[in-house]
């Protein structure tokens, strides 16, 4: 199993002085602190406009900059909100970050789901999904053959001739591909272009059954024009994880800070439209074992193991709030790392990693 780790900038607003200057040095700390403890991917969202959530704007200058700051953990946008951004860019920076970063770079894509940001940017927000299935076109035509003459509704590009599309990164075609997916028409575009597959913190261990199930049905007809993704096939799923001594500890912890995040997620509309219903005002206890993978190392890993065994996981991607504090924060990542992490990584392929 892979282990990555989401990071949003997020402001704590209990600690952090507006306006959060402080923020991206503190996550930039937790970044190397993963890279230094063993952990794969650093993934980085893009979100504008809120300190209610992240503020990263533009993932790829961050990924840039960390690409001198790491030495082995990848870097993964997790993810570019794609009708957001010119895809023609995109697939630009994709290759030059990957370049800078010795080939260390994934490419994350989403369509987006905060409407105050497509507002600020001047977007239409109810398009997005089709905006973005012009886009992926677009995308992947230049990751394979560096020119492109199109005149679509949302995307103009004349690149041919003389001209192309340069740099071109280590990782050949393209770096990994990766979409954030809830809804059936995301799932079915992933799986069309052959990418793999990011599924939410918030379904429950039977919602992510069922979409995984769904996408490995989806992915074996891909075209072979598309089935060269290094990543196809893959499925990462994002966790709510937080790792104390004891399970009492971790409840102290995280238990409020944690259920105000969910909310705040929440209350962005209809996040996803394939989320567990059940997690919607659900309690701390309510969640704990599925949603929730908190307590104490053997908890977790159990927890872990369990979600693995039903949806065959490729990887996990750990999600945490601020709000548990950045000591406790890099105590719990260290404990992962150190007693879960490495039951997982010594487990043969489809062996059960926790007895």
């Amino acid at each position: 199993m892979e282990f990555g780790i989401l990071f949003t900038s997020q402001p704590n607003l209990a600690i952090d002085t507006y306006p959060y200057r402080e923020v991206h040095q503190r996550v930039t700390g937790e970044i190397q602190l993963a890279d230094r403890l063993g952990y794969d991917v650093a993934w980085l969202a893009e979100h504008h406009f809120s300190d209610k959530y992240g503020i990263i704007p533009d993932v790829m200058t961050y990924a840039g900059y960390l690409a001198g700051q790491t030495k082995n953990i990848k870097l993964g946008t997790g993810v570019v909100v794609l009708p957001l951004n010119n895809p023609v860019r995109v697939v630009e920076n994709a290759c030059f970050v990957d370049q800078l970063s010795g080939g260390r770079f994934r490419l994350g894509l989403g369509s987006g789901y905060r409407k105050y940001e497509f507002d600020g940017l001047g977007v239409d927000f109810d398009s997005r999904r089709e905006v973005q299935i012009e886009s992926l076109e677009v995308l992947m035509k230049l990751f394979h053959e560096h020119r492109i003459r199109v005149d679509g509704k949302a995307v103009r590009a004349h690149i041919d001739g003389e001209f192309e599309l340069f740099p071109r990164g280590p990782q050949e075609p393209h770096p990994p591909l990766y979409m954030a997916v809830g809804s059936e028409q995301s799932m079915t575009a992933a799986a069309r272009y052959g990418f793999a597959i990011m599924l939410s913190s918030l379904p429950g261990t039977s919602v992510l059954e069922t979409q995984t199930a769904r996408y490995r049905e989806l992915i074996s007809t891909v075209e072979s024009r598309f089935a060269k993704n290094p990543a196809r096939g893959e499925v990462l799923v994002n966790r709510f994880i937080h790792v104390a001594e004891t399970d009492a500890e971790a409840r102290k912890e995280s238990e409020d800070g944690v259920l105000k995040h969910i909310a705040h997620i929440q209350s962005q509309g209809n996040y996803m439209t394939t989320v567990d219903s059940a997690v919607s005002g659900a309690r701390y206890d309510d969640l704990l074992g599925d949603v929730l993978l908190h307590g104490r190392p053997d908890t977790v890993a159990e927890g872990l193991a369990e979600l693995q065994q039903r949806t065959g996981m490729t990887g996990v991607i750990l999600h945490y709030p601020p709000h548990y504090g950045p000591v406790a924060i890099a105590r719990s990542l260290a404990l992962f790392a150190e007693e879960v992490m490495p039951k997982f990584r010594n487990a043969k392929s489809g062996d059960n990693a926790v007895e």
